[in-house]
């Protein structure tokens, strides 16, 4: 089937979430087909599919998804910012009602401060206190009928280009929305578009003050929506 490059980019009512959402995952980062980097150019964080820790999953529909994911990722990597450096989130910019004393996210470590704390916390025998950070993202919950997969897969893309990898970070999912179903394509070619197309609504959708966290994303803005599980120690 030909991406639909004519379906709209907005999801849902400008008003937030809808029932049934929004719905909960997380776990550590896992390695998945080793797909998406190589053949696709979209790199995906993979989480397991387990009943019974998410036992929504079991009556979910097979397809894609939007919403966000939030990342502990380790002192060293060097896309983890630092919490010394972090400045207040600007209000949503057509949102003037959005606090301005939510948590924003800031400027990466430097390499001086990804080693002092990597230091100290090893001095401590521990990782210490988990410094999440939102990104949108969007994902696919399935089988992948372009690829014939056996096993049902949570497939996660996060819109935002990282440095390295960052297998076995602990990953929390707050799914927002369904964009639509899983597909078989003609070629390799139309599953990409329709992809990209994916990100797009991902995007577009939550671009919105009643979809955009309090808490604020990476190299965004703060809105009205309540991800407070999003970074909950």
């Amino acid at each position: 089937m030909a991406a639909e490059e004519d379906r709209p980019r907005i999801l849902y009512s400008d008003s937030g979430p809808e029932p049934p959402f929004p719905l909960q995952m997380e776990g550590a980062v896992i390695s998945g087909f080793g797909r998406g980097s190589k053949e696709l150019g979209i790199p995906t964080a993979n989480l397991p599919v387990d009943e019974a820790a998410t036992p929504w999953i079991a009556d979910a529909k097979s397809g894609v998804y939007f919403g966000y994911a939030s990342l502990a990722l380790p002192p060293s990597h060097p896309d983890r910012q630092t919490t010394a450096q972090k400045s207040t989130a600007p209000r949503h910019q057509s949102n003037p009602r959005a606090p301005v004393d939510a948590a924003p996210p800031s400027t990466t470590t430097t390499e001086a401060e990804q080693t002092g704390a990597t230091e100290a916390s090893k001095g401590k025998g521990e990782e210490g206190p988990k410094q999440w950070q939102i990104y949108p993202m969007v994902m696919s919950i399935g089988y992948n009928p372009f690829y014939k997969n056996s096993v049902r897969s949570a497939e996660v893309h996060i819109l935002h280009e990282f440095a390295s990898d960052f297998y076995g970070a602990p990953l929390r999912l707050m799914i927002l929305g369904y964009v639509r179903a899983e597909r078989d394509y003609a070629s390799l070619d139309a599953l990409v578009r329709d992809i990209n197309i994916d990100c797009e609504v991902a995007r577009d959708s939550l671009a919105r003050p009643s979809w955009t966290p309090r808490q604020g994303t990476v190299g965004g803005s703060a809105g009205e929506f309540d991800g407070a599980w999003l970074v909950r120690d």
